[in-house]
């Protein structure tokens, strides 16, 4: 099962979601944790617009990148262009990408929606890209 880190600056929204995400969709698939560059808390308009569409990420925690290995890992995304600060070894996992997805934090609630919903898009692609198939 591959280990996906999704990563951000301060893993209070855009990570956040798509742990999620990728918790719901890639459930028995893969196995995924977020963090940010700093740790701040969950944004509660996340959490809103997460329970919208049934998943529950109240439980999640914003943890500190320095806290993870990079080892420990086979995916790293970035999701806020964050990347170029990373350090090397977590650019340099089997697989890196780096979204640039735009910030919803401080924002109206339609963009919310629609970060969710890009996010959304792009680990339903990731899940199916890690997760091993069904080929036997």
């Amino acid at each position: 099962m591959k280990r996906v880190m999704f990563v951000c600056k301060k893993n209070s929204c855009r990570s956040q979601m798509a742990e999620g995400f990728a918790r719901t969709l890639g459930e028995g698939k893969i196995a995924v944790v977020s963090s940010g560059l700093e740790a701040s808390a969950v944004n509660p308009t996340a959490i809103k617009v997460m329970s919208e569409i049934g998943i529950d990420i109240s439980d999640q925690t914003s943890d500190p990148l320095r806290d993870f290995q990079p080892e420990d890992y086979d995916a790293v995304i970035s999701l806020c262009g964050c990347g170029v600060n990373l350090p090397e070894a977590w650019v340099l996992r089997e697989v890196f990408e780096d979204w640039q997805l735009d910030d919803p934090a401080d924002q109206p609630l339609e963009t919310f929606h629609r970060v969710r919903d890009e996010i959304k898009e792009r680990v339903e692609k990731l899940v199916e890209s890690l997760a091993p198939s069904k080929t036997a």
